[in-house]
């Protein structure tokens, strides 16, 4: 009997957590659901992904230089040869598996800045692959947005139109999709993949008050906002470090968190600023690591999405920084949408109002987290179970996905 094979594609292993979070979410199901698969991942970080998850993992660009500012005429040329022969390496990967799946990520997004020969070229080269290789591509549970540039636009578009399986972890990411010119009427809204993972016991209310969790991002804007990225990154974080300054200088201890090793200047900057023992700083490798220090804590403040998520499955009051739609879109979800605050726009005086009302009406919001959280975990369930028959048992043909006409 032939064990199925099944490739993941994504940047995990890159030091983004909320990304790893939705790897593992899915590794968890294939273990119960094919337990004979052959799994393995094309990705940002393949050895940080085989050493952490225990799958075979190939490194995503040919061109090692591929996230690095181009210093020369070197760089240049490597990164334009590199396009090409990524096209062949990507098509000789898709077409080893019986199935490739995206799992969750933030895709099809452009919400933070990216290239169009970055990500939007090669999700478009693995959906092309599968199509002319007739392996099939599925985008499960993904996050996507509306862009003004025309090339991002346009890759995303195809790469959508290309895929055999779409399906969207909110309403506004289909939403998104159709407006570029997509047939979604068949495509599924679920929620995020990372709801399904195991929860943390929730702190002792009995003892004395948990910390505030701050969790912080190099937020320079979107990819429509290039041009305004390092005013945008300076009003954050002195927006930020006036909010952890204005707790510390209350007497309540500050913990801050990141979900990307990008973030990790933002944190140095503010606690340097600060400088109080009431603000400390957590090392946080993956959602896991995160979860559990908000399970402790009384209040969640956070800026990224996959922040926000953990603080909401843990059943621990949130505001969020929202610097996209989809956060206000889970927190509306969650019964919580007028604790969002905008990340562009930043002002530490109100935050803290807002942050003041959250604490006053905490054990009302903790009621709502416990009756919504089983509700997206069903629902993620669902995903799966509607994923299922992507998926080729042992000894099985695959069964091809629809492969619908661009």
């Amino acid at each position: 009997m032939t064990s199925p094979r099944v490739g993941l594609f994504g940047l995990f292993g890159s030091g983004n957590v909320g990304n790893d979070g939705s790897l593992v979410a899915l590794l968890d199901h294939l273990r119960t659901a094919r337990p004979g698969a052959e799994v393995d991942a094309l990705c940002g970080g393949p050895e940080t992904v085989t050493a952490r998850y225990g799958i075979p993992a190939a490194r995503l660009h040919w061109f090692r230089g591929e996230y690095r500012t181009a210093a020369g005429p070197g760089d240049i040329a490597g990164k334009g040869v590199g396009k090409l022969v990524d096209a062949f390496r990507i098509a000789a990967w898709v077409r080893r598996h019986d199935v490739v799946i995206v799992p969750g990520t933030g895709i099809l997004e452009s919400t933070l800045p990216l290239r169009p020969w970055g990500m939007p070229y090669s999700l478009f080269l693995v959906c092309a692959a599968g199509r002319l290789l007739r392996t099939p591509v599925a985008l499960v549970g993904v996050g996507a947005s509306e862009t003004g540039s025309r090339p991002v636009r346009a890759l995303t578009r195809w790469a959508a139109r290309l895929a055999a399986y779409r399906s969207y972890r909110d309403t506004l990411s289909r939403d998104a999709i159709r407006a570029m010119g997509v047939d979604t009427r068949r495509d599924e809204v679920y929620a995020d993949l990372v709801f399904t993972l195991p929860t943390p016991p929730p702190g002792d209310s009995s003892g004395p008050p948990g910390p505030v969790c701050v969790g912080v991002m190099d937020f320079g804007g979107s990819n429509d906002e290039r041009d305004r990225a390092d005013e945008l990154r300076r009003r954050y974080l002195d927006g930020m470090t006036r909010f952890v300054r204005a707790l510390a200088a209350e007497g309540r201890p500050v913990r801050l968190l990141t979900g990307d090793d990008v973030d990790r200047p933002v944190t140095e900057a503010i606690l340097e600023a600060v400088d109080s023992p009431l603000v400390t700083a957590a090392a946080t490798a993956s959602l896991g690591d995160l979860m559990k220090e908000m399970a402790v804590a009384d209040t969640v403040v956070a800026t990224r999405y996959h922040n926000l998520v953990c603080a909401l499955k843990v059943g621990t009051p949130a505001l969020a920084v929202s610097y996209a739609a989809k956060s206000d879109r889970l927190m509306a979800d969650m019964g919580l949408g007028e604790h969002c605050h905008p990340a562009r726009e930043i002002d530490a005086g109100r935050l803290l109002e807002q942050f003041r009302a959250l604490e006053r009406d905490r054990a009302a919001v903790r009621r709502t987290l416990t009756e919504r959280n089983p509700v997206l975990a069903e629902r993620v369930r669902r995903q799966f179970e509607a994923l299922n028959p992507l998926l080729p048992a042992s000894g099985a043909a695959p069964d091809h996905a629809r492969q619908e006409t661009p």
